[in-house]
């Protein structure tokens, strides 16, 4: 080949590699989106929604959609419209209004469709609750090319986002003094509704229940313009009333209440690298959830055991996990409060010991890592049962190496310390409980406290009947 061939040669090449990305546009995923991506919409109405797919320059021949959306604030009034580029349903389009589900599984004959905005179907969504709704893609969505292979090209997915909206009132104009935010979450479950009346209103009708469409009957409630409710259930509330001109009832306002008494759930902590540790900075991780108003936040408080006093110890706003400024050695109650946002909260607690390097572990590193961070109470008496258990085999020992007088004496030595420890104890979880009870701010014991204050005594009672039968019976081999 000569120079000139060589030359044609490589220029040949280069305008192949110069226009291979133009042969190959149009060849990347394929994409699933939906329309209108966000939008405003009235409780109460009714909306459309459609799903199409942007094959990516390529044929496909099946496509798979599943959604997720809120059934708290969304349901479906109708799953398709009927329009669809598909002409054969693998399953028939299928939703779930409980779960906030809907399916599409279909396709069509090869060499399938290749296009920017084929329409898998059309939904008919209804706004139940104010508030933001999320419609989205679930993982298991799948657009497969029609390649013989059924290959699933589905690289990117959008979904939508849409407001609804109380709608604008018809009626009387409404507030309330309690609940004066129409979309925050109270405790106060209490409310109060004021509105104003014009001068040819002659009576008013209203009612209040969960219906966020309800209407109030036409039964006067008289021409009062303020009313207020009392010990209502935690939920969604609405407020129905319209007034009545000229023998005829007018238009409906809707006023919505959110009211959340109740905490978070219960939560534990999770402590690392471990609650008995020479690291000065453990990390603490925490999570829980709240069933109405959903978490707010979190936050944390470090309170030193071995400080008899000093400055009062704040909380302060902390995310999970959370790693606590270097301590000293000592010991430490680590507190974590969850709120939701109505302002009602939970606390959860963990007690952590920061030792020298080495001392992590060992008998009374693992004992104490063990029942580290529960009561008091139960941390006693179970001491207590430890402490006599090794007792006994120390006996035993001196038995077979000891003369019998010494170890008569050892024997009613230990009768005694048992005595003591018994009554020791017994002061102990009185005094315990007395600290548990003005640190929950609870005046005297609950009947379950109460109970397991006595199932507490009772178990030391018993534990020191049978470590007293043992020692009889002890005493009882040193006789013979």
């Amino acid at each position: 080949m000569g120079m000139l061939e060589r030359l044609r040669f490589f220029c040949l090449i280069f305008c192949l590699i110069s226009l291979f990305p133009l042969f190959s546009q149009g060849q990347e995923g394929a994409s699933l989106y939906i329309t209108p991506s966000n939008s405003t919409y009235f409780v109460g109405s009714t909306f459309n929604v459609s799903i199409y797919v942007n094959t990516g320059g390529r044929d496909v021949n099946a496509v798979q959609v599943e959604l997720q959306f809120p059934p708290d604030k969304l349901q479906v009034s109708s799953p398709t419209t009927g329009k669809s580029f598909i002409s054969v349903w693998i399953s028939q389009p299928t939703y779930s209004n409980i779960e906030g589900t809907a399916s599409f599984v279909g396709g069509l004959p090869s060499p399938g469709i290749n296009t920017s905005s084929g329409l898998v179907s059309t939904i008919t969504f209804r706004a139940k609750a104010p508030g933001t709704a999320i419609i989205s893609f679930k993982d298991s969505s799948q657009v497969l090319s029609d390649d013989g292979r059924g290959t699933d090209i589905l690289s990117s997915i959008s979904g939508a986002k849409y407001e609804l909206v109380i709608p604008p009132p018809e009626g009387p104009i409404v507030s309330s003094p309690t609940h004066p935010d129409q979309n925050k979450w109270y405790q106060d479950n209490n409310p109060a509704f004021n509105w104003e009346k014009a001068e040819d209103v002659t009576d008013f009708s209203y009612s209040l229940d969960k219906n966020a469409t309800g209407v109030s009957d036409n039964s006067s409630e008289g021409d009062a313009t303020t009313v207020s409710y009392d010990d209502l259930d935690d939920g969604l509330w609405y407020f129905h009333i319209k007034s009545k001109r000229a023998n005829s009832w007018g238009g409906l306002t809707h006023f919505p209440v959110y009211i959340d008494k109740t905490s978070p759930a219960k939560f534990g902590l999770e402590v690392e690298p471990s609650k008995r540790t020479s690291n000065r900075s453990p990390s603490i991780s925490f999570i829980t959830t709240d069933a109405l108003s959903g978490i707010d936040h979190y936050e944390v408080k470090v309170i030193s055991k071995d400080l008899e006093s000093g400055p009062a110890i704040f909380f302060t706003e902390q995310v999970s996990p959370y790693r606590i400024p270097a301590q000293e050695l000592g010991s430490y109650d680590i507190v974590v409060r969850a709120y939701d946002r109505a302002g009602n909260y939970r606390d959860a607690s963990v007690k952590i010991k920061i030792v020298l390097p080495g001392e992590e572990e060992g008998f009374f590193g693992i004992v104490e890592t063990f029942f580290i961070g529960r009561t008091s109470i139960f941390y006693s008496v179970i001491i207590l049962a430890l402490f006599f258990l090794l007792l006994f085999p120390i006996i035993v020992y001196v038995d077979r190496k000891q003369n019998r007088a010494r170890l008569k004496k050892e024997v009613e030595d230990v009768r005694k310390e048992l005595d003591k420890g018994t009554e020791f104890f017994e002061e102990n979880i009185e005094k315990k409980l007395e600290k548990l009870e003005k640190l929950s701010g609870q005046k005297g014991l609950t009947y379950e406290q109460k109970r397991e204050k006595q199932d507490l005594l009772d178990d030391i009672s018993g534990l020191n009947k049978r470590l007293r039968k043992e020692i009889k019976d002890v005493e009882d081999q040193l006789k013979k």
